[in-house]
């Protein structure tokens, strides 16, 4: 008999791979997974993805293709020791002819001791391992962990697959609400879909809440909705993948001059609740590393937002940033300075402590000039043009460097014929 004080994603999760959302990218037929639970034949793994979309039950799942006794653990609270004793009831299974699988909740929470910990028992088959989690692997865990498991990625549940949740769960008289006074409105069940930015436990959690908020007549419309999720925020882990993978979205929709997209990852960071200051602050960054000479304009407008933010605070700076950010997205782009200064750094660390010439040498004392401290400088304002020709001012061994090299789009396109006429002069002055 069904406990009806579980919650109800606990309730409806799925017995059978035929009722599990989503994820037919891993588990349809012909799919590696998919064909393993078939065949009886599971392997350890890490199952990565975001909230909700199904880790724990399908490592159940695989725990019964295997028919093997379900262990877990949760790196929050677990340490070594408790690992060896899951190997040791690991190991009096094997000797009574069982498997076991150890789920491991949050895995990425697990130090590189502790995450060594598991790797003679994974090797040896003393247990079946599954962790889970929504950090990146990649990451958060070590190499020879990764080595003897294979990754699997877990995708967002889609709003249809979210509806077929919600559909299963007023249906269903044993686990679900299954109450025929019960009627959600279509307006009320698209929206449920939508606030559940596809988490599944979200979902049903939200429909739960609704149902008990419900009136007389049954029916529970968009507004019951709103009022279960009340509070609720889109998906973001600061410090997380979902929080770099919005801000580089940001950030190359700027560069690649679309601004409508560049709000948009904005308002995703924004309703996530991410700092405005930060945002800010990387919005500097693209002025010079995207835009560069192009339009030195970008750079002032970016530290007007920032102190914009900083001086008035939300929505005032908000707003000042969505400006800076419309702007950098629609003006010509140039990486030519970020080019330059990332060749001229690396030189300043290869090339050891040259010599600054003579010549440029700074002079403040007799002995100083005695030795040639800045003798023969030429002071650019006193020469033809402003600019004296012909003059060196890389040390001898990089004379013939050329970092910055302007491209032709905005006012770099000036700057470029600037320096075109001058190595002009600087021929004719015969330096080459």
């Amino acid at each position: 008999m069904i406990d009806r004080t579980r919650p109800l994603a606990d309730r409806m999760r799925p017995r059978r791979l035929e009722e599990f959302a989503g994820q037919s990218h891993l588990l349809a037929p012909g799919r590696p997974l998919g064909e393993a639970l078939a065949a009886g034949r599971p392997h350890s793994m890490v199952l990565w993805g975001p909230p909700g979309t199904g880790k724990t039950t399908l490592a159940r799942m695989v725990a019964a293709a295997a028919e093997a006794e379900f262990l877990t653990l949760s790196a929050v609270m677990a340490g070594v020791r408790d690992i060896r004793d899951a190997a040791a009831h690991g190991r009096a299974n094997r000797d009574a002819g069982r498997q076991t699988l150890l789920f491991v909740d949050e895995v990425h929470r697990f130090n590189k001791a502790q995450q060594d910990a598991f790797l003679p028992y994974i090797e040896d088959g003393t247990l079946l391992f599954i962790g889970a989690t929504t950090e990146n692997p990649s990451f958060e865990l070590n190499n020879a962990l990764l080595s003897r498991v294979r990754v699997y990625v877990l995708r967002t549940l889609e709003p249809e697959a979210i509806g077929r949740l919600i559909d299963s769960a007023l249906a269903d008289a044993e686990r679900g609400l299954g109450e025929d006074r019960l009627i959600l409105e279509p307006a009320a069940r698209e929206a449920l879909t939508q606030l559940a930015d596809g988490d599944a436990r979200t979902a049903l959690s939200l429909l739960e809440v609704a149902a008990d908020l419900v009136g007389d007549d049954g029916v529970i419309g968009v507004e019951r909705i709103r009022e279960a999720a009340a509070g609720g925020r889109a998906r973001f882990d600061k410090g997380g993948d979902a929080f770099y993978d919005l801000i580089s979205a940001l950030h190359k929709s700027v560069r690649g001059s679309a601004p409508d997209a560049a709000l948009y990852w904005f308002a995703r960071m924004l309703e996530g609740g991410c700092d405005p200051l930060y945002v800010a602050r990387r919005v500097v960054r693209m002025a010079s590393e995207d835009i560069g000479n192009a339009d030195p304009r970008a750079l002032q407008v970016g530290l007007d937002a920032w102190q914009t933010q900083e001086r008035l605070g939300s929505p005032e700076g908000e707003l000042a940033i969505a400006h800076a950010i419309t702007y950098m997205a629609s003006v010509p782009k140039s990486n030519a300075v970020y080019n330059a200064f990332n060749q001229a750094m690396a030189d300043a660390r290869s090339q050891g402590s040259l010599e600054v010439p003579v010549h440029l040498r700074n002079a403040p004392t007799r002995l100083m000039k005695s030795l040639g401290y800045g003798h023969a400088y030429r002071y650019a304002h006193d020469e033809p043009h402003g600019y004296a020709a012909g003059e060196q001012y890389l040390p001898d061994a990089l004379s013939q460097r050329r970092y910055y090299q302007p491209t032709e789009r905005g006012l770099e396109r000036r700057i470029a014929d600037r320096l075109a006429w001058l190595a002009e002069l600087d021929e004719a002055a015969g330096r080459r």
